[in-house]
Order: structure tokens, then C-alpha cells, then sequence
């Protein structure tokens, strides 16, 4: 018995819809790698845990040179409206100079790891922030990481002498210091200054 049998175009139809599919799925493909394109300076989790570590590296800085007393010497280490050494700004512009008080803190913590740092300093005028820089190494990353201190400097601080190489040069007062006087402070204490790390990865 002789069956007619008409052509069958499904075949050319199941291929048509596989050739589709492909072209959607490459081209989906293309579109997600360009919309989530990885840079060096994408979030991540990399990020995130750099981020943790230069805050904690700041905190530890601040805690343990204010612990040994270093940090308030850094404060003090001021003549003639600048930090000593620092240069025409006021403040330095890249690492602290050699013999510094911070010097050795600063390089292990921070230039030996390529880690930029900016410090802040803080204090209070009739109810205002005054900020006198200390460091500046330039504009911070969007990923910067922060931390701060709280500093006190008494009334019988005396600044660092150049010519004698210690600490017994002027008395902290608003005509020698960059800080003005706290009046609420009491009798011997002078002022409560901030201290602020702003540290980020280069």
C-alpha cells in the first residue's frame, strides 16, 4: 500500500528556534559582562576587607602612640605656626620628617604597606571646629578609612625646642599653639584636641 507522505519542515524549524536561543543567550552573555565590568576600583569584598584593615591599622596607630605618649609629642612638635620641618604649608606634604615623634609609627604602619595617610587636627573656638592639618598626602580614595583620638595638652605643656632637642621650649598658650585655649577645660587643662587618621590603599 503506497502512503503519501508531504514534506515535513519541523526540522528546519527546531533549528531556527536553537539558532535564536544561541543568539539571545551569547548576547545576554556580552550584556551582563558589560554591565558588571570588574575594575581595580569596583566594590568587592577585597575591597571591603582592605578598607577593615587600613581602619584597624589607623586605630592601632592612635591608640598606641598615645598609650607611649608619642602622639601628644607630635602635637607639640610646632614652632613659628608650623610643624617643624614641615615646610610652607604648615604641615607636611608627604611623610613626616626623620625625627619626628610619630616618624617610626607612621613608616611601619603605613608608608612601608604603600598605605596613604592624611592626619586632622581638631579643636574648639567659641563653639567652632578649627582644623589644622598635620600631614597631607593628598585627595583620599572613595574607599578611605577613618579613625580618631581624643588628646588632652595641659595648661603646663611646653612645646618642642629645636635648639635644645626636647620638649622644653614655650608653654602652650593661644599666642605660641595653633589650638586656642578651651575655656570650659578648667584650670590646668589647656584644650581636648581630635586627632583624625584618613588612611587608604595606593
Amino acid at each position: 500500500m503506497f502512503v503519501e507522505r508531504f514534506p515535513d519542515d519541523r526540522g528546519q524549524a527546531h533549528t531556527l528556534e536553537a539558532f535564536v536561543a544561541a543568539l539571545l543567550l551569547v548576547a545576554g552573555l556580552i550584556f551582563a559582562t558589560q554591565a558588571t565590568a570588574v575594575t581595580p576600583l569596583s566594590a568587592s569584598t577585597s575591597n571591603q576587607h582592605i578598607e577593615n584593615q587600613e581602619a584597624i591599622g589607623a586605630a592601632d596607630v592612635l591608640a598606641t602612640t598615645k598609650e607611649r605618649g608619642d602622639l601628644k609629642k607630635g602635637l607639640l612638635y610646632w614652632d613659628d605656626d608650623a610643624f617643624i620641618d614641615a615646610g610652607e604649608p604648615g604641615y607636611y606634604t608627604g611623610m613626616v620628617n626623620g625625627s619626628h615623634p610619630l616618624s617610626d609609627p607612621f613608616n611601619e604602619s603605613f608608608d612601608d604597606r604603600r598605605v596613604a595617610f592624611n592626619v586632622d587636627v581638631f579643636s574648639l573656638e567659641d563653639g567652632d571646629r578649627n582644623r589644622q592639618r598635620m600631614v597631607d598626602m593628598g585627595e583620599p580614595s572613595d574607599n578611605a578609612a577613618t579613625a580618631a583620638v581624643h588628646v588632652p595638652v595641659y595648661t603646663d605643656d611646653r612645646l618642642y625646642n629645636d635648639s635644645s632637642g626636647a620638649f622644653d621650649g614655650d608653654v602652650v598658650d593661644e599666642t605660641t599653639y595653633f589650638a586656642p585655649p578651651d575655656p570650659e577645660a578648667g584650670p590646668t587643662l589647656y584644650a581636648v584636641l581630635e586627632v583624625r587618621i584618613t588612611a587608604w590603599q595606593i
